[in-house]
């Protein structure tokens, strides 16, 4: 699809327009996704291992540390797509949160709160409190149902037990157009990629079980899987549970398009370890939001890496500056780049 892209006023909303040979226009949308790399509050819970996180820890994270992580991390969701709309992301999935209260202080930073983003979250059994949660804008997503899938009867290779993060699904309305959002962070590979594979394999079939229910009930019901998935777009949980193809013109009917593939196979990433690059953040997509004539469909993936978010010294250099480096603060963003894809809607001509 070769489309360019110019900006159009109208109505007090700013929309942007694609237009093409046929001289048909395009509305925009921005949906993304980011982990939050330990956004913890400064308070010990007493349900949760969250000690390190507190003024007491050898990290001493107390107020000054938090205020500063929030400001750096809202810097970055404020610019997210905002060459498309100054609204940014209309939706945006995020991990590595420990409550509702910190997603709360994060929506009401100056740099966010005219955005009025709204929270769907849920308490995850995870031992250190980390959950996943969705912030949406009211004018582009209302919700109709959220719930969280969560997952039993895991082990770690060594016998632990895994408690999880849940699968966020929320369902609701884009743009008038009905949607689900799965939302993810799949295990670790704690004892070694191969050895805990099949941990993440798991919350891919329960994911796609999900999916094919869905589908089952609706076949022209669009999805998103969006996540820090632990895995690459090649590995066994999305390319073979999922079964999210590389290419548009693999995809069948009920199957899954994984924009971030290619994107992988040219050496970009979300992340770094060990001098290579993985691509752990991804948003996948069903195949109804790839028809054209369709509503709502796929245009294009980006991953957000500006140049102050990268290590520019040390040991790290070039790596995403993160916030810590063991007890070390080191005053960065997320060890993680947003991923965030565009989506667009043939605008009826007059």
């Amino acid at each position: 699809m070769h489309l360019r892209l110019f900006a159009l006023f109208s109505l007090s909303f700013f929309t942007l327009q694609l237009v093409a040979q046929e001289d048909q226009a395009y509305q925009v949308g921005a949906i993304g996704f980011y982990n939050l790399e330990n956004l913890f509050d400064t308070i010990d819970a007493p349900d949760v291992l969250d000690e390190e996180f507190t003024p007491q820890s050898s990290k001493s994270y107390g107020t000054r540390i938090y205020n500063d992580k929030l400001n750096k991390l809202t810097r970055v969701i404020s610019e997210l797509a905002t060459d498309v709309s100054p609204d940014g992301l209309g939706i945006l999935g995020v991990c590595e949160v420990e409550n509702r209260g910190v997603l709360e202080d994060l929506v009401a930073h100056p740099k966010l709160k005219d955005r009025d983003y709204q929270i769907v979250h849920f308490d995850s059994w995870d031992r250190r409190g980390i959950d996943v949660g969705l912030l949406y804008q009211e004018k582009y997503f209302t919700v109709d149902t959220a719930q969280a899938l969560r997952m039993y009867d895991l082990y770690y290779p060594d016998g632990d037990t895994v408690f999880t993060r849940d699968i966020l699904h929320v369902s609701g309305r884009y743009g008038g157009e009905p949607l689900h959002v799965f939302v993810g962070h799949w295990p670790s590979r704690r004892g070694g990629e191969a050895a805990s594979s099949p941990l993440r394999q798991a919350l891919a079939a329960r994911f796609r079980a999900a999916a094919d229910s869905i589908q089952a009930l609706d076949p022209s019901a669009k999805i998103i899987l969006m996540g820090d998935l632990n895995d690459d777009p090649v590995s066994p949980s999305v390319a073979e549970v999922v079964e999210a193809k590389g290419k548009q013109r693999q995809v069948r009917e009920n199957g899954f398009f994984n924009p971030m593939h290619q994107l992988f196979r040219s050496g970009q990433g979300t992340g770094a370890y060990r001098d290579a690059w993985s691509l752990f953040d991804q948003i996948i997509l069903n195949d109804e939001l790839l028809k054209e004539d369709n509503g709502w469909r796929y245009y294009q993936t980006r991953i957000y890496n500006m140049p102050y978010m990268y290590q520019r010294s040390g040991r790290y250099r070039g790596y995403p500056l993160r916030t810590w480096v063991g007890d070390n603060y080191m005053g960065g963003y997320s060890d993680h780049f947003p991923v965030y894809v565009l989506l667009v809607k043939p605008i009826p001509r007059p």
